[in-house]
This record gives C-alpha cells, sequence and structure tokens, in this order.
C-alpha cells in the first residue's frame, strides 16, 4: 500500500487589463512546502537586515553634506580643553557616549563618561571648570541632561551638543550644535534608535579622529594607551627586550672548524650560529641550511672553517628598533633570525623568529 503524504495545494489567480483571469496552482508534498517556507523566511530575514544597513549607511552619508563651521569649532574647544571632556547622555545615547568617551581617551583626550541622572544626585563635582561638556540627546529635551545645564553654565563649562532636533531646548543652550538627525529610524516603527545612534556614533568618530590630527597624534602615542594589546606590545616592544644575548649568543671565531661551528649551532638551539673575526666583528652567519646545502655537495666538515660555510653581509637589525620591523624584516627576506648590532659590526644579541611568535608580536 502506497505510505500517506501530506500533500499540499496552492493558486494564484492574477487577473490582466482586460479583466481575465489567469489561474496558477501548485502541488508539493509535505516536505517540499516545508522547503519553500523556510527559503522565503530566511530571503525575507536577508531583506530585511539589507534594509536597515541601507537606511543606517544614508544616515551616516547624509551627515558629510552637513558638516559646517560648527564641527571645525568643537573640534577647536576641544583642543583648547585644558580639563577633562565630559561625555553625557541617557539610554541609547549614554551608550554611545560612553563609546564617544573611551575613543576620546584612547586617542590622547583626557575623557570620561557621566551618567546625567547620576550628575544631578551628587556626581557633579566631577566636572571642573576647565573641562568641556559634550551633550547627546537625540531629542534635545532629555531631562535629565537638562538639568545639568545650570550647574555647567555657572562653571562656565563650554557646551558640545549633539542633536537631532536643532531648535530643542539642549540645541539653543548649548556654545556648539552639531547635527545628527536623521530623515528615518532603521527600526519599521519609527520607535527604536538605530540610525539615529549610528550617527552620533560615526560623528563622535570623526571628532576623535580631526581631534588626534590636531594634536599630531602618532602611533607611538596610541601604544602608549594600549600597552596591555597586541598592538602595543608591536608599537612598544623592541628587539632588545626579546633578543638572545650573552651567553645565548651563538658564537664562533671564523678560523674554527665546520663541525666546531655545527656543534655550536646545536648547543644553542637557534639554527644558526654568528661567525666573527679575531676583533669580535660579525664576518657572517651559518644556518642549518647552509650546512645541508654543503653535505649535499660533498663538503667534508671537518676540512673547512667556518669562515668558508658562513654567508656574509647577513640580515641584522640594532637593538632599539620595533620588534615589529623585526617580523616585517624576516617576512620580506624569508629568513628566521636576525643579528643585532650596533653598527653591523658588533654583535649584540640573536632574535629569532619563535620570540617574536611567543611574544604576540606577529
Amino acid at each position: 500500500m502506497p505510505h500517506n503524504r501530506h500533500i499540499e495545494r496552492w493558486c494564484r489567480v492574477e487577473s490582466n487589463e482586460n479583466g481575465c483571469e489567469t489561474r496558477t496552482c501548485c502541488t508539493m508534498t509535505g516536505k517540499s512546502a516545508a522547503r519553500e517556507s523556510k527559503s522565503a523566511k530566511l530571503e525575507e530575514s536577508l531583506s530585511e537586515g539589507r534594509r536597515v544597513l541601507e537606511v543606517e549607511a544614508r544616515a551616516v552619508e547624509a551627515l558629510i553634506s552637513r558638516l559646517d563651521d560648527q564641527f571645525v569649532k568643537a573640534v577647536d574647544v576641544l583642543v583648547r580643553c585644558k580639563g577633562k571632556v565630559v561625555v553625557s547622555g541617557m539610554g541609547k545615547s549614554g551608550l554611545i557616549g560612553q563609546k564617544i568617551a573611551a575613543t576620546l581617551a584612547s586617542t590622547g583626550t583626557s575623557s570620561f563618561f557621566l551618567h546625567p541622572a547620576e550628575g544631578v544626585h551628587g556626581d557633579l563635582g566631577m566636572l571642573a571648570r576647565r573641562d568641556v561638556l559634550v551633550a547627546i540627546s537625540n531629542s534635545g529635551e532629555t531631562q535629565e541632561l537638562l538639568q545639568l545645564l545650570p550647574f555647567v553654565k555657572r562653571l562656565g563649562i563650554p557646551v558640545i551638543s549633539m542633536t537631532g532636533r536643532m531648535s530643542s531646548t539642549l540645541a539653543k543652550n548649548s556654545d556648539v550644535t552639531l547635527d545628527v538627525s536623521v530623515a528615518e529610524e532603521a527600526c519599521p516603527m519609527g520607535l527604536a534608535p538605530t540610525a539615529s545612534t549610528t550617527a552620533t556614533l560615526a560623528l563622535g568618530d570623526a571628532l576623535a579622529v580631526a581631534l588626534l590630527q590636531k594634536r599630531e597624534f602618532k602611533a607611538e602615542d596610541f601604544a602608549r594607551f594600549h600597552p596591555g594589546g597586541s598592538l602595543g606590545r608591536r608599537l612598544l616592544v623592541k628587539v632588545k627586550d626579546l633578543m638572545h644575548a650573552d651567553p645565548e649568543i651563538p658564537i664562533v671565531q671564523g678560523t674554527v672548524g665546520g663541525m666546531a661551528a655545527m656543534l655550536e649551532m646545536t648547543a644553542k638551539k637557534l639554527g644558526m650560529t654568528t661567525v666573527v673575526d679575531q676583533d669580535g666583528a660579525l664576518l657572517g652567519v651559518i644556518t642549518d641550511g647552509d650546512v645541508r646545502r654543503f653535505i649535499q655537495r660533498g663538503t667534508d666538515l671537518l676540512n673547512v672553517t667556518a669562515k668558508e660555510l658562513a654567508t656574509p653581509n647577513p640580515k641584522s637589525i640594532g637593538p632599539d628598533e620595533l620588534a615589529a620591523k623585526a617580523v616585517e624584516m624576516m617576512e620580506r627576506f624569508s629568513i628566521t633570525t636576525l643579528v643585532v648590532t650596533e653598527d653591523g659590526r658588533a654583535i649584540q644579541g640573536v632574535v629569532h623568529l619563535h620570540d617574536l611568535l611567543k611574544n604576540g608580536i606577529v
């Protein structure tokens, strides 16, 4: 007997301009119908995701044409600030404000976030006369934020507002007002802050980057505020911090035999040895690869000197160079070790790729 199967049948009726109807019917099994339903849901989610990103992209793009002398003035006020940049906002605006404050702090501007509700309940003592307040409110009517203004005005603290309503109370009571209004929110109900918070965040980044350029903030400065991360290590750690120094340097005189050089390589476990003259000046290096190539050619290591085995003019680096530069040189020349020298002659140490890997430089 045939198995019972769920069968789904649907029809679509379409009318043309003459009023004639066309009926299209389709019959699917239960599995086919489920697959069609799943596919439709996936496409619906993708379509909605793309719509949201398009709305928010348009919101950010619209800011470009609105940048004017108010933005320039805001940057100048922040550059001249002798105290701290205090960022404040409620709800989603507050969360965006926290990120803006963090970005400013990490790029050389002393900054922190002040919750406006906490501010009016005792934390206003965190504000001082030399500070600047960056107030964020899409409506410009957030009561907790407006309650800060009388105190701020009494201290003579400049106010930079970021708002979506240029006629709002906040805008009217600010020294500088930045327009972060959007044509629409990505939320289909127009309620959840989406495009507006994205636009505010983007404008905050624009302020921070314009400010760091005014301050001539460099990568080395950035690293000082990020000592714990991989970026900090790449920009702060120097070759001398990771190199193998005495007594770990593999080193032989150029007059010793090839076998003695190989024993030194084995003992120091760096896959190479430096070769020096009688004054200790660098003549070259011998690597595992050099030894293998000599053996393949039938050379007897007992009958050659270290100087004859060595590759002259090896790649070297100074001890005060960044470890990141050592990585770049190793990648460029396809090598795993660099001799560390002060002047290309006097050996200070040897740095190996493994040391750079272990310390998170790569």
